[in-house]
């Protein structure tokens, strides 16, 4: 008896069953791999869309923090780097263009409605990029002023520099086109031809913008819009049908009265905003484009 008593103890003892393993602990750190891999597609992503001019700016502002007050090298003053091989300037006086580049005031597909160029170019890439893209506009311009010059021509076209490139202002007048017609006349022709040499030699896209003042229309066209479309397809097709400008690298469009030069409604006014525009569209990026204004002085 006292021998099953024993035995009968043995079983309820104060035996503990072991404890099971948690066998999920791994998704915890499995997570946090994960998120750490979404951050770092993210950077990456980021960065990928950050034109070299800006990054620049951004590696050259951050090397200048880290060896501020060290004179141990940072890791962004390589200067056989991926991006442009080139050692990239340290000068603090970026900050301010760097920190508007975080904050987006110079995002990508936006142009500065009042552009203020750091006064140094020497420190700053961006404005440097500018007055390069304004130096070769007005190569542009000057040749084809040259052009309209040695055909007694000079008189009608107006140039001037926006944040989109180099506009070429043809007067709308009868010598261009007979009121509320889009016939191009001998004299129009002969401006074109004399400009078309120098646009074949340009890489960059041309727009044909029209443009009418706010008379009423009375004749064929219904409205300002299908006149002004209409004399900007008439240009372009002389440009591409005789000139040979490549129709790949061309359009045209139509304004009617909604954008004026000119604010009035006097003669002079009338007559400066009745005009085709020839655009050479700069294929710099958009930060650049916008400096360009001010630096042309308008």
């Amino acid at each position: 008896m006292s021998g099953h008593g024993g035995r009968g103890r043995s079983r309820r003892g104060g035996h503990e069953e072991e404890e099971h393993e948690n066998s999920e602990r791994w998704l915890i750190s499995y997570s946090d791999l994960i998120t750490v891999l979404l951050a770092l597609f993210i950077v990456m992503y980021a960065i990928s869309q950050v034109d070299q001019q800006k990054f620049i700016a951004l590696s050259s502002s951050l090397s200048a923090g880290f060896n501020e007050g060290s004179t141990q090298m940072s890791v962004l003053d390589g200067t056989t780097g991926t991006q442009d091989g080139i050692t990239p300037q340290t000068d603090t006086s970026i900050s301010e263009d760097t920190s508007r580049l975080v904050t987006g005031d110079l995002g990508l597909g936006e142009q500065a409605a009042n552009p203020t160029p750091v006064a140094n170019a020497a420190s700053d890439p961006t404005v440097a990029a500018a007055e390069a893209e304004l130096a070769h506009l007005e190569d542009v311009k000057a040749a084809m002023a040259a052009a309209l010059a040695a055909q007694g021509l000079s008189d009608q076209v107006t140039f001037r520099i926006t944040s989109r490139g180099l506009v070429a202002g043809l007067v709308a007048n009868d010598v261009f086109f007979a009121p509320e017609s889009a016939t191009l006349t001998d004299a129009a022709g002969r401006v074109l031809d004399s400009l078309a040499p120098t646009l074949n030699g340009l890489g960059e896209d041309l727009s044909i913008e029209g443009h009418a003042n706010t008379l009423p229309t009375s004749g064929q066209y219904d409205s300002n819009w299908e006149l002004s479309a209409d004399r900007a397809t008439k240009v372009l097709r002389h440009l591409v049908e005789v000139n040979g400008v490549l129709g790949t690298r061309i359009e045209a469009v139509g304004f009617g009265d909604t954008r004026p030069l000119v604010s009035g409604t006097d003669d002079a006014a009338m007559a400066a905003n009745r005009r085709v525009d020839l655009v050479v569209l700069s294929a710099a990026p958009d930060n650049v484009r916008a400096l360009l204004p001010t630096l042309a002085g308008q």
